[in-house]
């Protein structure tokens, strides 16, 4: 499980870098231009929440680690789950934003806002593990 909530991250995590090409494309094209982008970074997006949301319920569903004693104070994997509540905050208000967006343009970038800061937040929870 470990093993496929890491994969899975860096999937996610590739699908977090083709979204914001997508979304910064997207604030300068127009016509049919527009319309090919907006329908890839939909489809982009929907790809990154089924990712994104298997890869919550691969950590979520994972069995407790089998060790003696806990670490007191800050570590990796405390850093980890914090961030993850960022990327997961983050995540439902980017989504959300987006369905807003259809009725309300001046919401575009709080949108970028919260991606960029879920990407960030995101991309923080991997270094801290692996470093």
């Amino acid at each position: 499980m470990l093993v496929s909530h890491q994969v899975l991250g860096f999937v996610t995590l590739a699908g977090f870098i083709a979204q914001g090409i997508l979304g910064a494309n997207l604030y300068h094209a127009e016509g049919a231009r527009y319309t090919r982008l907006r329908n890839a970074h939909e489809a982009v997006g929907t790809a990154v929440n089924i990712s994104y949301a298997t890869t919550a319920l691969l950590s979520l569903t994972a069995p407790p680690p089998i060790l003696g004693k806990r670490q007191r104070g800050l570590n990796s994997i405390k850093l980890h789950k914090y961030l993850a509540i960022v990327h997961l905050t983050g995540m439902i208000a980017t989504n959300i934003l987006a369905k807003q967006i259809q009725h309300n343009y001046e919401l575009k970038p709080y949108h970028r806002a919260a991606a960029y800061t879920t990407f960030g937040a995101f991309a923080a929870a991997m270094i801290v593990i692996k470093f």
